[in-house]
């Protein structure tokens, strides 16, 4: 069994995160594919990070994080804004909400 932070592109404070969440392994991860395992930080409380969301799945993939880019990029936001609603409760208010969709709103 190997250490989350044997996969390339996470480290000790991804591995914390993943280990609060319940995922003690690389190999958990690679099994259960990245949305699920994002979707698994959600629930254990993570806030929400587009960044962090498309470095798991280049890690999942084996690939360097900076390899994310154009319409693989832009797909993986579409799905990262799907988990996103589905499992985390920002707790801010509609309009915080619409400004932040648009990139203008509160800072995180």
């Amino acid at each position: 069994m190997a250490a989350i932070s044997t996969l390339r592109n996470l480290g000790p404070a991804s591995e914390t995160a993943f280990l609060r969440a319940g995922i003690g392994t690389a190999e958990e991860i690679l099994e259960m594919g990245a949305d699920a395992a994002y979707a698994r930080l959600l629930a254990a409380g993570e806030r929400p990070h587009f960044i962090g969301f498309y470095v798991l799945h280049m890690a999942v993939q084996g690939r360097p994080w900076s390899d994310c880019k154009g319409e693989e990029k832009a797909a993986l936001r579409v799905r990262f804004d799907a988990l996103k609603a589905r499992h985390h409760d920002g707790g801010v208010s509609r309009i915080e909400s619409e400004l932040d969709a648009l990139g203008v709103g509160l800072r995180r």
